[in-house]
């Protein structure tokens, strides 16, 4: 039996930043990066909230939210105790504001709403039960899936993403074309989850080289950001597989982006999971439904078009290869694909791939990266 469900209001389009007009003599709880604190952005938001609430912000946020993050923000909102939380960022300001919350409650401390804003493109953390929280001194990120991870609301204005810089839209974009193509192939996918990934992925090769090049066309951002959300939902009900898997031990040993870890990854993981029929004829599919081949082409014709594509449209994007990506660290990465390969078999998420992974065949996947 499938299950399948939406616990996260949405708004989205030009202006929806204004539903927050209905926030009035609240503590309004705002959790940020250092660089969103210092930005217009952040005006952006206060002018949106009424000026009867009071505003406090958090911003000690990194890239790849860490646990002394999250229990430094625990404390934090057990002393302010506030209404209303805005995760208002990138994927790692929503999963830092989501675990927050999250963990807080398990110690009595409740709130009456949780919002997300996204400020890129790209984790579909807005309306996902999960988040990611990592452990530098371990090197190992921890994805962590709980309903209870749901944003009550999801505020999707494309206004907030037009200075997001090219490389970053990059691979932001990418991260949603990963998630798309993961929820696709899932053993869990069903109707629903195939509808919302077929959608973002097609929206992701049409729209991702142009809001790369002009990141000032709001039309184009919107789309983008409409298919970051989709593939969120797709994900959050299918769950992903062996390219995160893989791409968190990338980000956790090297701190590569998670977007360009997930880019690197992809057609490697492709070929790697159509050796089993089910998953191959699904690509196969994708394809043609995506028009990168003709309707009567073969399932090993239409998988190659796919890979094509995503080369193309990596291509496009100027994503540089995993050697230039890792810089002074690739001389380390062959030492330590073994730390790499056990904590990719304990991630979560290769639970939902489909072809099962052995630590052999994770180690030649990661060799044949570089």
């Amino acid at each position: 039996m499938n299950t399948f469900s939406l616990q996260t209001r949405l708004y989205s389009g030009h202006g929806s930043l204004a539903v927050l007009k209905r926030f009035t003599n609240k503590h309004i709880w705002i959790i940020c990066d250092g660089f969103l604190a210092r930005s217009p952005l952040l005006d952006t938001l206060r002018n949106a909230l009424p000026a009867d609430n009071r505003i406090s912000v958090f911003s000690e946020i990194t890239p790849d939210p860490t646990i002394h993050t999250v229990v430094q923000g625990i404390a934090q909102m057990q002393a302010l105790r506030p209404q209303v939380v805005i995760g208002f960022g990138g994927g790692s300001a929503m999963d830092a504001a989501k675990a927050i919350v999250w963990f807080s409650q398990q110690s009595g401390i409740n709130i009456e709403t949780c919002v997300a804003i996204p400020t890129t493109s790209g984790t579909g953390s807005e309306v996902t039960s999960a988040c990611v929280i990592s452990d530098p001194d371990k090197g190992i990120k921890y994805p962590m899936f709980n309903n209870a991870l749901y944003p009550d609301m999801a505020i999707l204005d494309p206004e907030l993403v037009v200075s997001v810089p090219p490389q970053i839209t990059a691979n932001t974009g990418m991260d949603v074309l990963t998630h798309a193509l993961e929820a696709w192939v899932s053993p869990h996918a069903s109707d629903f989850t195939d509808a919302l990934a077929e959608k973002a992925a097609k929206l992701v090769f049409q729209y991702l080289p142009t809001a790369v090049e002009k990141g000032d066309c709001v039309a184009t951002r919107g789309k983008m950001h409409n298919a970051s959300t989709l593939a969120g939902m797709a994900f959050s009900q299918a769950g992903l597989g062996l390219n995160h898997a893989i791409a968190h031990q990338l980000g956790g040993q090297f701190h590569l982006p998670h977007g360009l870890a997930n880019a690197l990854l992809l057609t490697t993981v492709i070929r790697f999971n159509a050796a089993v029929p089910r998953a191959g004829k699904r690509y196969a599919r994708l394809a043609k439904a995506c028009g990168f081949c003709p309707a009567e082409a073969n399932d090993v014709t239409a998988i190659n078009a796919l890979i094509q594509q995503i080369e193309r449209l990596k291509q496009s994007c100027a994503l540089p290869s995993l050697a230039v990506a890792l810089k002074e660290g690739r001389s380390d990465f062959s030492a330590r694909i073994p730390a790499m390969v056990q904590a990719a078999l304990a991630d979560v998420t290769l639970r939902t791939n489909p072809r099962p992974a052995s630590a052999g065949e994770i180690r030649e996947l990661l060799e044949e990266l570089l």
